[in-house]
């Protein structure tokens, strides 16, 4: 008997603009190797838990063997994650003045700077000005 474990990320990224959603993508994720590392060695116990989103400016498509955004622009802990069945749906939001210009890269961290990368994906600019708000929902299935 063979079984196997993957991991797929997808996320949605809402630009807000005096409270009103103004603009929507969505993206599928890479999930890179050190962030597989990682999980793994969280499932035996140790390691430091995914706790942060972060944006960017970075156009180079994500690669398995990314430890970092291209050009991190902000980052912020989770605003909350829920689990489901083989899933996890984190939400990251970026308020007015953090993580602002034209927003075309994400990816999961487990510490306020640095730490492990988990996932990074590219996508369409978004062009978040001081004044805008940008929330993500990112959810991460093992299946």
């Amino acid at each position: 008997m063979k079984d196997t474990l993957k991991l797929k990320g997808s996320l949605t990224v809402q630009l807000v603009r005096n409270g009103r959603i103004v603009e929507e993508r969505k993206a599928d994720n890479t999930i890179v190797t050190v962030g597989k590392n990682l999980v793994a060695t969280l499932v035996s116990g140790s390691g430091t838990a995914y706790t942060h989103m972060a944006i960017g400016t970075g156009t180079t498509a994500a690669a398995v063997g990314d430890t970092t955004l291209v050009t991190e622009a902000g980052r912020v802990v989770f605003t909350s994650s829920a689990v489901t069945t083989n899933a996890i749906a984190y939400v990251g939001d970026f308020p007015a003045g953090t993580g602002t210009g034209s927003i075309t890269e994400a990816g999961i961290l487990n510490a306020a700077s640095a730490g492990t990368l988990l996932n990074r994906t590219t996508f369409s600019a978004v062009n978040k000005t001081a004044s805008d708000a940008l929330k993500i929902t990112w959810t991460v299935t093992f299946g």
